[in-house]
């Protein structure tokens, strides 16, 4: 489908939609200014989009008010529209249910053995879409899109994952597309990874940061990168696949068929397996992270070489990069400072020196749902076009509801 170019007044609706998706709240003499348009224009476009219930009045704040005069502060309805999500991850498929800030307003995560079985998760993932529309009791018209990600390397330019010897199965097929067509969404695919630096960005550790890296500790090891505010995905979409950087010459092959990457040292199942070679008995991953809160000194030896290896890796990263923010994420981000000390000091001890001091690392804020919410965070940023071009086409007298897949 090809979008009916918008006239002047649609233009400044666009604008003022795009404010305050940026901005979040703000008052009419802020819009015009954030805008560039007249006071005149902005009120005038302000009533519309009130009229179309697609903003309304903030709550209002102290720090909302300027000095001597209060001014009414507007925002996006939350309820006006919605996007859907969709995490696929080794061992699991996440699907959420997000408002137009942001914030999940149905989520649910189901264990699935996804790496073999494609088919059958795609089904699953589209069968979870469908209960959290229809459990919300949200017109499918309501949703903006699909954003989806998954536990693989992904090709910008069609979609197509990157999977051999990480996901056997999926090797060539193109998620979205299916999933879009499973649904009947506009589907947005990204790495998870990527998805994880997009929701810390927009939601948790990273708000406000221009250059930062997100590093997943999870089944895989991925980071997503942000430079400049923008994502560094590469020629490709590939960039960004920290896990299979060489960790140890001399170690074990990896499932991508290179040697001693950093995933065969340092990820959550890795670690489990030094300590089931060690002891002789099987170690899980939960089994590993309840070792290391009890205290255990043979499961934080190992973490705390795992860490160092992390730590390397990140520190080339440092140098190379220049970022100012290192967001931890996965599931060993719950050992605390018996992590990240030791990532840390590998950091400051292996990077450039001005890099090392310039750059802060901290755990994500936003756990397991990161990746989902990143998801979601694909598809809102395209939320004020849409919106602007849904309320076009319905004053056209149009199909406000166009559906296309991604």
């Amino acid at each position: 489908m090809i979008d009916t170019p918008l006239n002047l007044r649609e233009v400044g609706r666009l604008r003022v939609l795009e404010a305050l998706h940026d901005v979040g709240r703000s008052s009419r003499s802020q819009l015009t200014r954030l805008t560039g348009l007249s006071r005149a224009t902005v009120s005038s476009i302000v009533a519309d989009l009130l009229a179309a219930r697609l903003i309304g009045a903030a709550p209002d704040t102290a720090e909302s008010r300027p000095t001597g005069r209060p001014a009414q502060p507007l925002m996006l309805i939350p309820s006006a529209a919605y996007a859907v999500a969709a995490d696929i991850g080794h061992q699991h498929v996440r699907v959420a249910l997000c408002d137009l800030h942001g914030e999940p307003v149905w989520d649910t995560a189901v264990a699935n053995d996804t790496e073999r079985a494609p088919g059958e998760t795609l089904d699953l993932t589209a069968e979870l879409i469908h209960r959290a529309i229809r459990e919300k009791d949200i017109a499918l018209g309501d949703v903006l899109g699909l954003g989806v990600d998954i536990a693989v390397p992904v090709r910008t330019a069609d979609g197509t994952v990157e999977a051999h010897g990480i996901m056997p199965g999926w090797a060539g097929t193109r998620p979205g597309r299916e999933l879009g067509e499973r649904t009947g969404l506009t589907a947005w695919l990204a790495n998870d990874a990527d998805a994880g630096a997009l929701a810390e960005r927009l939601y948790g550790a990273g708000r406000g940061t221009s250059d930062m890296i997100y590093i997943s500790l999870s089944t895989g090891i991925g980071a997503g990168i942000v430079s400049g505010g923008r994502p560094l995905t590469g020629a490709g979409g590939l960039a960004g696949e920290v896990g299979h950087l060489l960790a140890d010459p001399r170690g074990a092959i990896c499932r991508c068929g290179n040697r001693g990457c950093l995933e065969t040292v340092a990820g959550p199942a890795a670690i489990a397996r030094i300590l089931e070679n060690s002891w002789g008995r099987r170690v899980t991953v939960p089994d590993l992270l309840r070792l290391i809160d009890e205290g255990d000194r043979g499961a934080i030896r190992v973490l705390e070489d795992a860490a160092d290896h992390v730590g390397m890796v990140l520190a080339d990263l440092v140098t190379l990069l220049n970022p100012e923010l290192i967001v931890v994420g996965g599931d060993l981000t719950a050992a605390g400072p018996l992590l990240f000390t030791p990532l840390e000091r590998a950091v400051r001890r292996y990077a450039l020196a001005a890099a090392a001091e310039a750059v802060t690392i901290v755990p994500g804020e936003l756990g397991e749902r990161a990746e989902v919410r990143g998801a979601a965070g694909m598809v809102l940023a395209h939320a004020p076009r849409i919106l602007a071009g849904r309320l076009a086409a319905t004053e056209r007298g149009g199909d406000h509801h166009p559906v296309t897949t991604g």
